[in-house]
């Protein structure tokens, strides 16, 4: 009976998507594309197994246990990107089955990595509907940060509950909630995004499909030059301020809207992740200016990809491979770090830095002070060691996957900065690698089947908290 509620949802969960894969059809209809008739397909696919399983699954007694919500956050993740991927199978882009999944995955996880090129000649509905995937994936995090993760005790996530969130048996009813209105915010941003991009002379379309991957962090262009296409410092600026904006824990423009206006630039995860931007932005600006080059243009170069890659979205405007070693590195750690909680981003999130930096600040006190008390704060309020202890268990899970995902990479005859990247690029769901294989300019094509799969499997558990993936495959949790 552990199935039973779960998949319920998830029939709802596919039936939602059937109605959203409609939206592609009707682009490549009104465009005069025959790839339509591929997403309408699909849409009838995901309508029916939606509607068995919901005919299968229901019950009057529905409720969600923890054990539940666990398998809920992964199986949902999985079920959406494997019929998100349909579309993909049955175009004309002659796909593999694993290339169109891992396309799907990096959509949904809004890594952005991509296994597609010649993005400038593609359908329309197949661009937008990958945008529309990092789209539906970056609200689909959110809701599960704030709502469902707190509650499952994941990687210190108990730190964000929300008002009435409490660790009860019954969270769907909090989440249909907290969903509603995130929605609404997530989608007002949006729109508010692609209105400037309009303005600032991006045609329409690209305008609407890079302002759902900008506010999810996800980074799927639809030109393979991505946002250098353009060559304009206004829509940089633009992008950049809404790559912030998703950046930013959703639960904060939540307390804006009741009032407490203040509230985003008081909390000290924004304050953190705000000094590390305009930190890595002027290194990144010192290192790459010489006598010789415009100062603006490289502050302009500097700022938009650092920011990018900092936030997990992954546009670009140049090759930052010929930027030095220096920088490669730099970009390596930023991407593992990630934005906020809360939020459309990814990699370790900053609270978790903080949390590990106060819990080193009080073992060296400790050291110093063999008699004292020192108790380790969150935004000025104590922090409880079973959250300490949660983070800790979150970052050693994300170390030791990272080095096996990493090795596994390279077991399977990939170069040393490939699979170093690569892992960190899926763990993190950053969207593009590092070096000459899977770097900015490249794509994700030309690797094997296997590393791949390695590479989803990384997607995956790095965008649901490594943890609430992890705990499914331990026998423990499948014993009654």
């Amino acid at each position: 009976m552990i199935f039973q509620p779960v998949l319920y949802v998830i029939g709802f969960l596919l039936s939602a998507l059937s109605i959203i894969l409609c939206i592609p059809a009707a682009v490549d209809a009104f465009y005069g594309d025959d790839q339509w008739q591929s997403f309408t397909f699909a849409s009838l696919i995901s309508l029916f197994f939606g509607i068995i399983l919901i005919l299968a699954n229901k019950s009057e007694n529905f409720n969600i246990s923890l054990k539940q919500a666990f398998l809920l956050t992964t199986l949902s993740w999985v079920f959406i990107a494997f019929f998100g991927s349909l579309p993909f199978v049955f175009s004309d882009l002659g796909l593999s089955f694993t290339d169109a999944f891992f396309e799907s995955m990096s959509g949904i996880t809004t890594t952005g990595s991509t296994i597609l090129s010649g993005l400038d000649s593609l359908p329309h509905g197949i661009l937008i509907w990958r945008s529309l995937l990092q789209w539906i994936g970056g609200i689909g995090i959110v809701v599960i940060a704030i709502a469902f993760l707190p509650i499952l005790k994941v990687g210190g996530m108990q730190l964000f509950h929300t008002e009435s969130s409490e660790s009860s048996e019954k969270v769907l009813p909090r989440a249909g909630q907290i969903a509603s209105i995130i929605g609404l915010i997530y989608l007002f941003l949006t729109i508010l995004c692609a209105f400037f991009l309009w303005l600032l002379g991006m045609p329409t379309f690209d305008s609407i499909a890079h302002s759902m991957t900008t506010l999810a962090t996800g980074g799927f262009s639809t030109s393979d030059m991505s946002i250098g296409k353009y060559d304009n410092i206004k829509i940089e600026f633009v992008i950049s301020i809404f790559m912030i904006l998703g950046s930013l824990p959703f639960v904060l423009y939540l307390q804006s809207l009741r009032g407490n206006i203040t509230a985003i630039f008081k909390d000290s995860q924004v304050q953190f992740f705000l000094f590390l931007i305009v930190t890595s932005v002027l290194i990144v600006t010192f290192w790459n200016y010489q006598s010789t080059a415009s100062l603006i243009n490289v502050f302009r170069s500097s700022f938009f990809n650092t920011i990018s890659i900092f936030t997990g979205t992954g546009y670009s405007t140049q090759d930052f491979n010929n930027w030095g070693t220096f920088v490669i590195v730099l970009f390596l750690f930023l991407m593992l770090v990630g934005g906020c909680a809360g939020s459309t981003t990814c990699g370790i999130k900053i609270f978790r830095l903080q949390i590990l930096y106060q819990s080193a600040k009080i073992q060296i006190f400790r050291l110093l002070n063999p008699h004292g008390v020192s108790v380790a704060k969150y935004n000025n309020q104590p922090v409880s060691e079973a959250i300490t202890s949660s983070v800790m268990g979150y970052f050693f899970m994300f170390i030791i996957s990272y080095i096996i995902i990493t090795l596994i990479l390279s077991f399977l005859g990939n170069d040393f900065l490939t699979s170093l990247s690569g892992g960190a690029t899926a763990l993190a769901n950053v969207g593009p690698g590092l070096g000459n294989v899977i770097g900015p300019s490249k794509t994700f094509a030309e690797l094997s089947d296997l590393t791949k799969w390695v590479l989803i499997s990384g997607m995956l558990i790095g965008r649901l908290e490594l943890l609430s993936v992890i705990v499914i495959l331990t026998p423990s949790f499948w014993k009654n």
